[in-house]
């Protein structure tokens, strides 16, 4: 089995190419194919030491499920059958979407949201990520200056995607021992 499990929910496919953009840079030993949580199992994600997990934030800081009027489940329907999985042990890094210029007041909420889930239930999270750079009003996703994993803005910050994701890949690895 691979020593990362990397899933993500999405809307319109941005946080799904973003999850392949990171397997692409690891071999199948280390990581596991990007799996979209509409097609995971809480047993398959408790089954990984370390993990990845990507969102997009939708309309005014909602996680994408069927509320949020996705086409299909995601993480809000994922999320309350994680409600009995212990986090303790485990290693994880987030890396969220948002729009800063659309929806500055509620910029990548959903990935504080994830954070707040799995810490509340023992994860240790890593590759929190600098909110410098960004121009928004408000985010839950911000402590103290940073961002509780990498922010990703594909609607205006698009050329920036690149070396920002290398950066923080390079940050988490040392976390998840490669």
């Amino acid at each position: 089995m691979s020593r990362i499990g990397l899933f993500f929910g999405s809307s319109s496919g941005n946080t799904r190419r973003i999850a392949k953009m990171i397997k692409k840079r690891f071999d199948d030993t280390t990581m596991a194919d990007a799996l979209n949580v509409n097609k995971a199992t809480p047993e398959l994600l408790a089954s990984y030491d370390f993990l990845i997990l990507g969102t997009p934030t939708l309309g005014e800081g909602d996680l994408p499920g069927l509320e949020a009027d996705c086409q299909q489940p995601s993480w809000a329907e994922f999320l309350p059958q994680l409600q009995n999985v212990d986090f303790t042990g485990k290693t994880v890094a987030l890396y969220g979407l948002g729009d800063q210029e659309k929806y500055p007041e509620h910029f990548a909420d959903a990935m504080g949201q994830l954070y707040d889930f799995v810490t509340s239930r023992g994860a240790r999270v890593v590759g929190f990520w600098p909110s410098d750079g960004y121009d928004f009003i408000a985010s839950r996703a911000e402590e103290d200056g940073e961002f509780v994993g990498l922010v990703l803005d594909q609607d205006n910050q698009k050329q920036l995607t690149d070396d920002r994701l290398e950066t923080w890949l390079r940050r988490i690895a040392g976390e998840f021992g490669l």
